[in-house]
């Protein structure tokens, strides 16, 4: 299969677009939480709760959504995931218009359901392509990561002064319209629903776990859960100690854009 071909596949080309745009909440969310929790939160020992409760979202509606792709498909499953974002955005910018500090907090953990479901664009990629291009398709769909940490910062610092007086809710209003252009390229999709697996009536719904006692999975998990727990601790602290320390928003912004292309960067040459 030559490389060529993988730019004639639609279903990859469609995914790659809409985790470019749909992934680009990321970014504008660890700006926004952040800056949001501090603006509304009554002590300053509450002002990363908003990006905490948003990460706790990411570890509870994981395997949820994986259930719910298995029985009705990756493409409304992607497209659900981007309708809660749109709602948790939503919230978010009527909990900065009435300065309420709890609703920004339900507003960040509805925000971490819906970014849930980008986590699996990467194994929609590889369900599309071949076996031998798999590595390279899981690559090309994290790479596009790389598109939305060069445009996100820039979306946040050009919209989130869009609804003056009101700071920041600019910022969440634009990810509404952002998760709306993202479900665009989804529509085009055609990947069929797996079919499903029989299990025997003796068989329990948490034996998939028996997978752990398999030491490379253990591994896997662990090095996993600590490298996304020391990216949380760096992440959602940067923006408020910058602007502690007399930085502008703006600076703050491009610091977190050029972390993310440390991220994402990579992806060009993991998949080979």
């Amino acid at each position: 299969m030559p490389v060529s071909s993988l730019a004639r596949n639609g279903n990859l080309v469609s995914l790659l677009i809409s985790d470019a745009i749909l992934v680009s909440a990321m970014p504008m969310l660890v700006i926004l939480g952040g800056l949001s929790g501090l603006m509304l939160a009554p002590t300053t020992a509450l002002a990363t709760l908003p990006a905490s409760l948003q990460t706790l979202a990411w570890l509870l509606a994981a395997a949820p959504f994986s259930l719910l792709m298995g029985k009705i498909g990756r493409k409304p499953g992607f497209i659900r995931g981007a309708g809660v974002t749109i709602l948790g955005a939503l919230l978010g910018t009527w909990a900065l218009v009435s300065g309420s500090f709890a609703l920004i907090c339900v507003a960040h953990l509805v925000l971490g359901i819906g970014l849930t479901s980008h986590q699996y664009f990467r194994f929609a990629a590889a369900e599309v392509v071949t076996m031998e291009w798999r590595p390279v398709a899981i690559s090309l769909m994290l790479t596009s990561g790389l598109v939305a940490s060069f445009a996100a910062p820039q979306i946040f610092i050009a919209t989130k002064d869009a609804l003056a007086p009101v700071p920041l809710a600019g910022g969440y209003s634009a990810i509404v319209l952002l998760s709306f252009v993202g479900i665009v390229p989804l529509l085009f999709l055609r990947i069929p629903v797996l079919p499903k697996v029989v299990r025997s009536a003796s068989t329990s719904r948490f034996a998939s776990l028996a997978v752990l006692r398999q030491r490379p999975v253990r591994k896997a998990v662990i090095i996993g859960a600590t490298s996304q727990g020391v990216m949380i601790f760096m992440m959602v602290p940067t923006t408020l100690a910058m602007i502690g320390c007399g930085f502008t928003e703006a600076v703050a912004g491009d610091v977190i854009r050029w972390h993310f292309i440390a991220m994402f960067a990579p992806s060009f040459f993991t998949g080979f």
